[in-house]
């Protein structure tokens, strides 16, 4: 799909603004071919630079001439010409089983493999029986000349194929441009088409997001240990694995936290795999959240439980998180009575103190549990709305928004960010600390709430990695504002800020307002079998610690059609606890 009303080679434009984009970026770093490639790519004609675009935006690198049909371009074989000139394509390449059977139709199938294919029903089954006899890679024609029904194969015009062998050096300028390789061209077109908008974004015209080469080097080095990692691989190359992330040089920060995330999952791997020394290697080399208190647990799983009690009490003198903490609250107990050790006092826990409910409900197949309280609690004449992580990741954003998309080194580097790129370094908020606090100041007084509804009306439908615009209405964000205190807001939003990755989730499902009494109030909502997630008790106990109201309720299925609940207070020993 094009946007309407458009230059047929809009696709083009967009990706030869990328390419001057690069070279005025990365000249410094781009290597030979790299350079080569951005000057020769304008010397072309025009419908064979289109051609190419076209190619590098569709899916794997062969592609059949006559599915090459576009109007703009018109004649392929002669657009084709002078990429063949250039060496950017390859015409009749080597292709394996894999990639014969998906280029070629059925019938054509039928045509080379008579006997196979008329034996199985689909292409999945046929593919599997060929794959048996070990059948090695050949040329397309190749292929098409073994064919056993000569009659049928005379019918079936013999088509140009085409391997883009240019793709390998455009992923590395596509990674260089965006950062990542999760993003493709197609971006450009989502934009032109409304599909999505970002923030615009001051940044200096030298941001970029790879410094030096070795840090492109560094990302693809570690992208193809991660889909070592993918791949189906038996438990003993698991330690070499853990060498070759390990073996690349220092790079970014960022590129730092993409490695210590990979170690983090190859000794996660390990673990399940009961490999329990490459597992505690590949912890202790990661600095990936959550890696200390994994690598305790590795030494409690494998008995060495003296040795775990002392790394767990070693963390307890200055936890990573409020997670961990929550962890070490655990597992320290459970290893001293493994241990023999006298018992501790028990930890007060604030969710002791959590109303919790149970509510009998009529099953209803049509709505999820969260929907049937949230009809059930409306009930009672308040306005209930179902919001999770949503409204209050929502009101921060909107408030913050300046401090989120300040155009600071190494945040911004392309037009297509949703947020900036150390969203979860360490330094994120010390890095715009000034900007937050004038942000947060607002909350004092009375200008938040102006601020939040004028970004919400003026930053419409624009990428944000904390506004959920599907969730949000006006209406909603109204009574938000005039029901929540705003030291209430304060208070969530500093927490947030404390350990985003890890506290932009675990809020509870509903949020009940009562616009004439000005409150509100938090609801968790679990289903039978059911049970609180550790983040989730973690966001219940800061609130009732701050004095918020909060309460879980327990849903069980009656067939009985009128809904009926039963609070219970605290002390009661049938309540149900966290």
């Amino acid at each position: 799909m094009k946007p309407p009303s458009v230059d047929p080679y809009y696709y083009l434009h967009n990706f030869k603004s990328a390419l001057t984009w690069l070279g005025q970026r990365y000249d410094d770093i781009l290597i030979e071919d790299e350079r080569r490639f951005l000057a020769e790519f304008q010397q072309i004609p025009t419908a064979s630079q289109a051609l190419l675009v076209r190619m590098l935006m569709r899916k794997g690198d062969f592609f059949r001439g006559k599915r090459l049909i576009y109007d703009e371009i018109g004649d392929i074989n002669q657009a084709a010409a002078a990429l063949l000139n250039a060496g950017w394509l390859l015409e009749d390449p080597v292709l394996t089983l894999d990639e014969l059977f998906a280029l070629c139709t059925q019938a054509e199938l039928r045509c080379i493999f008579p006997a196979i294919v008329s034996q199985a029903a689909t292409k999945s089954r046929q593919l599997e029986i060929l794959l048996a006899d070990a059948m090695p890679a050949r040329p397309y024609s190749a292929w098409y000349e073994r064919g056993a029904d000569r009659v049928a194969l005379d019918r079936v015009a013999l088509d140009r194929v085409f391997q883009v062998t240019i793709a390998p050096l455009c992923e590395r300028l596509r990674l260089m441009y965006f950062g990542n390789l999760r993003q493709t061209w197609a971006e450009f077109i989502l934009v032109d088409l409304g599909v999505f908008k970002y923030e615009t974004v001051s940044f200096d015209p030298t941001s970029r997001g790879f410094t030096q080469r070795a840090d492109v080097d560094f990302y693809l080095h570690l992208l193809e240990c991660r889909q070592k990692l993918a791949e189906p691989c038996p438990a003993s190359t698991l330690p070499a694995l853990v060498a070759a992330v390990a073996a690349v040089g220092p790079g970014q920060a960022w590129l730092e936290a993409r490695r210590g995330k990979l170690l983090f999952q190859i000794a996660y791997r390990a673990e399940r795999e009961q490999d329990w020394d490459t597992a505690l290697l590949a912890y202790a080399a990661s600095t990936y959240a959550g890696s200390r208190y994994r690598a305790i647990r590795t030494l409690e799983r494998c008995a060495r439980f003296e040795a775990a009690l002392d790394a767990a009490t070693s963390a307890a003198q200055a936890p990573e998180s409020d997670a961990e903490r929550q962890g070490l609250q655990r597992i320290i107990p459970r290893l001293r009575r493994r241990l023999g050790h006298p018992a501790q006092p028990a930890i007060r826990r604030v969710s002791n103190r959590i109303e919790h409910i149970e509510l009998s409900l009529p099953r209803n197949g049509s709505i999820s549990v969260e929907q049937a309280v949230q009809c059930h609690l409306a009930q009672t004449g308040a306005s209930v709305h179902y919001v999770e992580n949503a409204l209050i990741n929502s009101l921060f954003g909107l408030l913050c928004w300046d401090a989120i998309f300040a155009a600071l080194p190494g945040a911004f580097f392309h037009p297509f960010q949703h947020g900036p790129a150390d969203l979860h370094a360490p330094d994120f908020r010390s890095r715009r600390a000034e900007i937050f606090t004038r942000c947060l100041a607002q909350l004092d007084g009375a200008q938040y709430r102006h601020t939040i509804l004028q970004n919400f009306r003026s930053k419409m439908e624009i990428q944000s990695p904390f506004v959920f615009w599907g969730v949000l209405s006006e209406e909603l964000l109204q009574l938000a504002l005039h029901c929540i205190p705003a030291p209430h807001l304060k208070r969530w939003f500093d927490r947030m800020l404390e350990d985003l990755k890890t506290n932009r989730s675990g809020l509870p499902d509903l949020i009940c307002f009562w616009p004439h009494e000005c409150r509100y109030e938090l609801v968790e909502v679990k289903g039978p079998g059911d049970r609180l997630q550790d983040n989730q008790v973690r966001w219940l106990e800061y609130c009732v610690d701050q004095g918020m109201s909060v309460k879980v309720i327990h849903v069980r299925w009656t067939a009985d059609s009128t809904p009926h609940g039963d609070a219970r207070p605290p002390s009661d020993k049938r309540v149900w606890t966290t």
